[in-house]
C-alpha cells in the first residue's frame, strides 16, 4: 500500500486499483506552490513502488482543478516542511509526462496556468463541462514559459500561440477542440467517465503499460530514423515477456488473460 506521509498540500488515497492524488488548498483554488509540488513527487513516487496502483488519477479539491502558481509562496518559499526537498516544477512535470503508470487528468473545475499544463502533462484528460482552462500569464506580464513544452505536445502552433499571447478563457468544450482534454461530460458523470477510464486500463498487462510508456516517452524527441531502430528492439522486449505469451495465447483460445507482471 501507498505510504502515510505528512502531506500538508495533497492527499493521497488508494481506491481500488488506482492512487488518486488531489491538490488540497481549496481556499486557493488548489494553487500550487513549492510545497505541494515537492509533495506530489513524493507521491507519483509511492504510486509507482506499490505493485497494486495501475493508474493514477489527479484532480484537485472543492470546485478547481489548479488555479495555476501559488504566487505568495513561491515568494515566500515554502517554509519548514517534514519532506525533504525532492525537485520542483520542472521535476513534476517530467515526472508526470515520464511516468510509468498511466496519468489521469480528473479535470473537476478551472485549470489555468500551471494547473493546464498539468492536464496536459497527463497521458488522459477528462474534464466536467463546467471546467474553464487558459494561460492567462501574458495579462500580468508573465509568460507560461515552463508549460509552454508540454502544451506544445498536445495543442495545435497556432492554438497554442494564440492562447499563449492572448491569455482569454477557454470552455471545456474549446479545451477539447484545442487537444487539452480528451473528453468532456457533464459534471455529475466526471467520477464515472474516470472510473471507465481506469477500470480499462487495469484491465490490462501492467508490464506492457510500462513498457509501452517507457518507449513512448523515449522515442518521443527522436527523429523517424532514430526511432523506428529503436522501437524495434522494444518490440522484440516486449514479445519476450511472459504477459504477451498469456495475450496471444488468450487471444488463439478465445479467453480473458491472466496478467502475472512478468
Amino acid at each position: 500500500m501507498m505510504h502515510a506521509r505528512p502531506y500538508k498540500s495533497i492527499s493521497a488515497a488508494f481506491d481500488k486499483d488506482r492512487a488518486v492524488l488531489t491538490l488540497q488548498n481549496p481556499g486557493r483554488k488548489n494553487a500550487i506552490g513549492p510545497r505541494m509540488m515537492n509533495e506530489l513527487l513524493y507521491a507519483i513516487e509511492d504510486a509507482h513502488a506499490d505493485e497494486a496502483v495501475r493508474s493514477i488519477v489527479l484532480t484537485g479539491a472543492g470546485d478547481a482543478f489548479c488555479a495555476g502558481g501559488d504566487f505568495a509562496e513561491i515568494s515566500a518559499g515554502a517554509g519548514e516542511e517534514e519532506l525533504l526537498r525532492k525537485g520542483d516544477f520542472v521535476d513534476l512535470l517530467l515526472a508526470i509526462v515520464r511516468a510509468k503508470k498511466p496519468f489521469v487528468a480528473r479535470v473537476n473545475g478551472v485549470a489555468m496556468g500551471g494547473g493546464i499544463g498539468l492536464v496536459a502533462a497527463c497521458h488522459f484528460a477528462i474534464a466536467a463541462d463546467t471546467a474553464k482552462f487558459g494561460t492567462p500569464e501574458i495579462n500580468v506580464g508573465l509568460f507560461p514559459m515552463m508549460i509552454m513544452p508540454v502544451l506544445a505536445r498536445v495543442v495545435p502552433r497556432r492554438k497554442l500561440t494564440e492562447m499563449m499571447l492572448l491569455g482569454e478563457r477557454m470552455t471545456a468544450g474549446e479545451a477539447k477542440e484545442a487537444g487539452i482534454v480528451g473528453r468532456v461530460v457533464p459534471a455529475a458523470e466526471l467520477d464515472a467517465a474516470v472510473s471507465s477510464i481506469t477500470d480499462k486500463l487495469a484491465s490490462k498487462s501492467p508490464l506492457t503499460l510500462r513498457l509501452g510508456l517507457e518507449a513512448y516517452a523515449d522515442q518521443e524527441p527522436m527523429e523517424l530514423g532514430a526511432a523506428l531502430p529503436v522501437l524495434r528492439d522494444r518490440l522484440g522486449a516486449c514479445l519476450g515477456t511472459e504477459d504477451a505469451r498469456e495475450g496471444l495465447m488468450a487471444f488463439l483460445e478465445k479467453r480473458t488473460p491472466v496478467w502475472k507482471g512478468r
